[in-house]
């Protein structure tokens, strides 16, 4: 449990947890349970022959029930992090929480189970056999030492992982930190003096899994009440203290932290003093992880000490060590695998893949969900932060890796970034629609320019655009403004941009005005306008790059608005032979992929307009790897009711229908009648669709954009675009504020439009 919020009140907790359906869970079924013959197949008699599969081959339940992918949360209550012992019943409430997790961030299912008894014995029977029902197994604040013989019995007698996370969990994330403190520090691991205050379940875990990555056992100097574990003292011992006690002549606390290099707090509040603070080594570490209060404020360390970093428990400071960055993803990548055990190198691989996700580039998605705080690899930014949406795809398959390559593993996995694909899409709905798209990019990459190249995120995009192995980018700007900005996001050491610069003299300059001038000059524009284009305005500069084959795309519109953009861009580029420019908005939802048109261009489209924007729409979907089932929309289903404002909608599959396409299509018809094929076959079973519209054509602009942002808001999954569809050369202009995902999506929307092309 992280540390308490003070702008919680209780009862706004009492309110969330007693409001509407009592508690956080509900179960709910994966298969249809609709009729008679649905009940049939999955109760009885269908039941039965699954039940005789798994009978036969034991293996087989993996891939005939949920085992694969559910994961018991147990607990006694003994030991409630920051409440004590509250009992069985009494912890439900955080083990419903720990369920709910395990689900919003690795899409694993949890079930809680308390059980009502402090008895080690009878707690271990209560769980040994509980094997065929689940997956894994998380215990959860059971009190120590009782929590280290029940996690050891239970791996002995049981053939799944079994994970104290109130141990592991709390070790990996501090391990992940450890890593980038060490680095960050210049420290050699193996040189390292580490000490370690508290001596309960997380603290032994760390001085277990601190080993285990290279620290000698002699540079680890575990605390408790009564001072430092030391080669034998007596009093207060027991065998797992007994195996990290020392050789030393320091006696206390402060002896030991003097001259220590780390400093790991896994006990009170007020442990660790200013003073010992200042006795510390050159660039102290100092992980402060007592809950609900550090045993040393990062405040209190600042007043003493400028080079120190500093971690806690906490959620309001930066650098925390929190639990969720490891156990969802590591029970995620042990189920993949069908792992037996969760083991050291398992640990570690966890840890040494969040401590490299932290070096890396945040999302401006993770910079929201933090109040806009600028996430950079830094002293205060060690560990990465739970709503990194890159951790579900990073860290189950290092742990996925480990198991294979330790021998844990019984169903290991054969294409690692097939798995890492479907990972990214077990939460992020986009993945699978932009796979496709990706994978064709790399192995033929584009040149693509960012016009507005000195904005921070279009920087952030185009190293995104070539770090992804999508092309080389050009960014459009001041060559000293660029490398400004790429040092204040501590990114002057990477390799060189493609800088271009309109306004100082480019030599492109007199043939880009040449270009533009031949085509604007019988429409009024003089020469020295086209230059004042060229030289002054970064989109015109950017269009004339693409339209004389100097870059294959372009993207622009995140500080101007779309007509603005798109006026410039006109002056450059027309639409495509026979094709009408309009928007694309693509929503990607866990259930399905819709694209919906035109959400940008055309106010209420003229029949013939309407078909020009379906044909065009099919084939985007089916560059997105989607076979199109295009509806026209109304609010009218084949003629009922007979309106005129509908005439337009139906005239359009009219034309349609003469036009022969390749491609399944129907309407007018509304939405609900689109999107639930179940009540179109039922209600219009001459339809022509075989099965639900995933090609929206709406009837007019404003039903269109209202219908798209409704959709993603109250819907959820995400919304791709609008994208521009239609012009002669690749282009895409994204909405004014865009983030850096949204403006990398834009460019590799664009790169893959000219290899269509």
């Amino acid at each position: 449990m992280a540390g308490i919020d003070k702008r919680i009140t209780e009862e706004e907790a009492l309110l969330l947890h007693s409001s509407g359906r009592p508690g956080k869970l509900e179960i709910t079924p994966t298969k249809p349970m609709a009729t008679q013959r649905d009940l049939s197949l999955a109760y009885s008699p269908g039941v039965a022959t699954p039940c005789l599969r798994i009978h036969a081959d034991p293996s087989t339940a993996y891939d005939y029930t949920a085992k694969g992918n559910i994961v018991a949360v147990i607990s006694n209550g003994t030991a409630v992090l920051g409440l004590g012992d509250l009992g069985a019943l009494a912890s439900k409430p955080v083990m419903e929480g720990k369920a709910v997790l395990f689900k919003r961030f690795a899409d694993v299912d949890g079930i809680d189970l308390e059980v009502d008894t402090r008895d080690v014995d009878e707690f271990i029977n209560s769980v040994r056999y509980l094997g065929p029902s689940f997956g894994g197994i998380n215990l959860e604040d059971i009190k120590a030492p009782d929590c280290f013989i029940i996690e050891q019995r239970l791996r002995e007698l049981m053939d799944i992982p079994v994970f104290h996370d109130d141990q592991h969990g709390t070790a990996i994330i501090a391990a992940a930190g450890l890593f980038n403190a060490l680095e960050m520090t210049g420290r050699d691991i193996k040189e390292t003096r580490l000490v370690i205050n508290g001596a309960g379940a997380a603290a032994i875990a760390c001085a277990e899994l601190f080993k285990s990555m290279g620290i000698p056992h002699g540079n680890i100097t575990l605390c408790d009440t009564k001072g430092v574990v030391w080669k034998g003292r007596s009093e207060g011992m027991n065998q797992w203290k007994s195996a990290h006690a020392v050789v030393t002549d320091a006696r206390t606390l402060a002896d030991a932290v003097a001259g220590s290099d780390v400093f790991v707090g896994l006990s009170a509040k007020g442990a660790m003093t200013p003073a010992m603070v200042k006795s510390m080594a050159k660039n102290p570490i100092i992980f402060a992880l007592a809950n609900p209060d550090p045993e040393i404020t990062p405040e209190e360390v600042r007043q003493v000490r400028d080079d120190a970093i500093v971690a806690t428990g906490r959620s309001d400071y930066p650098n925390q060590v929190n639990n969720v960055l490891g156990f969802p993803y590591i029970f995620r990548g042990a189920l993949d695998v069908r792992a037996s055990t969760i083991n050291d190198q398992m640990k570690i691989a966890a840890a040494r893949a969040l401590a490299a996700l932290a070096r890396e580039d945040v999302p401006d998605e993770v910079d929201a969900a933090y109040s806009g705080r600028r996430l950079r690899y830094g002293p205060e930014y060690i560990i990465p932060v739970p709503f990194d949406p890159r951790l579900i795809s990073t860290i189950p398959a290092a742990v996925a890796q480990a198991a294979m390559d330790t021998g844990v593993a019984r169903k290991p996995i054969v294409d690692m970034d097939e798995y890492r694909r479907s990972l990214r899409l077990r939460l992020d709905p986009t993945a699978d629609s932009l796979q496709l798209i990706a994978d064709k990019l790399r192995s033929s990459p584009r040149r693509v320019v960012f016009a507005e190249g000195e904005e921070e995120r279009s920087i952030r995009a185009a190293i995104a655009y070539r770090s992804g192995g999508f092309g080389h980018p050009v960014l459009i700007g001041r060559e000293n403004v660029v490398k400004e900005k790429l040092a204040s996001l501590g990114l002057s050491g990477i390799e060189p941009l493609d800088i271009q610069n309109a306004k100082f003299g480019a030599p492109e300059i007199e043939r880009y005005t040449d270009f533009l001038y031949k085509r604007l000059q019988r429409r009024g524009h003089l020469h020295r306008d086209c230059q004042r284009w060229v030289n002054q305005n970064r989109n015109v500069f950017a269009a004339c790059m693409v339209a004389t084959g100097d870059a294959d795309a372009m993207v622009t519109g995140l500080t101007r608005s779309f007509a603005v953009s798109f006026e410039d861009i006109e002056r450059v580029i027309d639409p495509q032979p026979d094709h009408i420019v309009f928007g694309l908005s693509v929503l990607a939802t866990r259930k399905r992929t819709v694209f919906i048109s035109d959400t940008t261009v055309h106010e209420r489209p003229t029949p013939e307009q309407l078909a020009d924007i379906a044909i065009q729409s099919a084939r985007m979907a089916r560059q997105m790897g989607h076979e199109p089932r295009v509806a026209f929309l109304s609010f009218s289903n084949f003629g009922q009711p007979m309106r005129d404002r509908a005439a337009h909608v139906r005239d359009a599959v009219s034309l349609m229908d003469k036009r022969k396409v390749d491609f399944e299509y129907d309407g007018e018809m509304s939405a609900d009648t689109a999107l639930d094929y179940d009540l179109m076959k039922r209600l219009y079973p001459f339809a022509r669709l075989s099965g639900p519209a995933n090609v929206l054509i709406m009837p007019a602009l404003h039903a269109a954009n209202i219908g798209a942002k409704l959709l993603h808001k109250f819907g959820g999954g995400n919304l791709i675009g609008p994208l521009l569809i239609g012009m002669d050369k690749p282009v895409q202009v994204v909405q004014m504020g865009a983030t850096v995902n949204e403006l990398t999506t834009a460019a590799i929307m664009a790169a893959h439009d000219s290899l269509a092309r």
